[in-house]
């Protein structure tokens, strides 16, 4: 398939963002939304959509290690519920557990402390969300 999509990792005070592109399974971060209790600037939001016309979203849920939810949970798929709603493009979501770890084991080996900003390592962890929707 050669559909675009959008990543996102929800947070309560920033949302990662990241494009992927099906065919290459591939996946780039790009730059995290200030959120304020879980609400982006929805105009930011809207602005991805018309950038990048995606055919599907991705969104990370976060999970307890032993996969209970916890109040975070409900918060992200919310936020999933409302881009459907918004943008009428298919979300679906997929375990984060672990991707904030590796997120920023990736972003230390490229660069040391400095690299890791909390945007920064939001928006890396959208990318690990959609390589591992692309893996499933």
């Amino acid at each position: 398939m050669m559909r675009t999509l959008l990543g996102f990792d929800f947070g309560t005070k920033s949302i990662g963002v990241a494009v992927g592109q099906e065919i290459t399974g591939t996946a780039s971060p790009l730059e995290a939304l200030p959120a304020r209790d879980g609400i982006p600037n929805w105009d930011s939001v809207a602005s991805l959509f018309e950038q990048w016309s995606p055919q599907l979203v991705v969104v990370g849920l976060p999970l307890n290690m032993d996969g209970s939810k916890q109040q975070v949970t409900f918060a992200a798929q919310k936020f999933a519920n409302r881009l459907h709603a918004k943008y009428k493009v298919p979300v679906q979501t997929v375990d984060e557990r672990l991707t904030t770890v590796d997120a920023k084991s990736r972003l230390f080996e490229l660069g040391g402390y400095k690299k890791l900003s909390k945007g920064k390592v939001d928006s890396v962890s959208a990318c690990l969300i959609i390589e591992s929707f692309f893996e499933q």
